[in-house]
């Protein structure tokens, strides 16, 4: 049987990546501190804390007007180039699933894709450039083609964890082009991404939270 996404069912994720990137926070910090200007993991904590706190709203809002109330938020609430991107992504996956009540295994397919792609050309950046897109994009299209292939759904949300684990961690080896460690001498090269590895919590969160509550 397919699994039912629903807002409330949202806010509970939301609640459960929240701790997850609160309770991450020297880590990311120190990543962000190697590579970047390390606010981060403050701009992303700050986000869901806000999103944890308008909980109980938008648990009652349809999944579209939910998605797009969480893209609305990041935009207004966190700083620099993150409350942009993920705002304009969830406003995208919010049209992705426009007039649903529930979101099904193939509804988040297209909520995933959307979500990668509007990152990918409000940011003028690709796969390979040590950004967030790095986390989702192959998480993205993992799942379609797993979706494709007719995989069971329970695998299909390991492999598509595991995807957005391996992405993050691929970005190591990786020279920034976007971001402040592209005015580095390494380019970064030798750290992780911290928005790659943030990014890896929440979709692996997400995956856990299907397989543990809807399966």
């Amino acid at each position: 049987m397919s699994f039912e996404l629903s807002s409330r069912d949202y806010v509970a994720y939301l609640k459960k990546t929240a701790k997850h990137i609160c309770d991450s926070g020297d880590y990311i910090s120190s990543l962000d501190a190697a590579t970047g200007d390390g606010d981060h993991w403050i701009n992303m904590n700050m986000g869901l804390q806000a999103l944890v706190e308008k909980g109980d709203r938008l648990a009652e809002l349809p999944i579209d007007a939910c998605l797009r109330e969480i893209g609305m938020t990041y935009m207004s609430v966190v700083g620099g180039s993150s409350g942009v991107l993920y705002g304009g992504a969830y406003i995208a996956a919010a049209k992705s699933v426009k007039g649903m009540k529930t979101v099904d295994a193939e509804a988040l397919g297209a909520m995933l894709m959307a979500m990668a792609q509007d990152m990918i050309a409000r940011g003028k950046s690709q796969p390979g450039y040590k950004t967030m897109i790095d986390a989702i994009y192959p998480a993205a299209v993992r799942y379609q083609q797993e979706l494709e292939k007719g995989t069971p759904e329970a695998e299909l949300l390991r492999l598509v964890k595991q995807a957005a684990l391996d992405g993050a961690e691929s970005t190591r080896d990786m020279p920034a082009v976007r971001g402040r460690a592209s005015y580095q001498l390494d380019k970064g090269v030798g750290h992780l991404d911290p928005g790659a590895v943030s990014m890896s919590y929440q979709l692996s969160d997400l995956c856990d939270y299907i397989l543990e509550n809807l399966m």
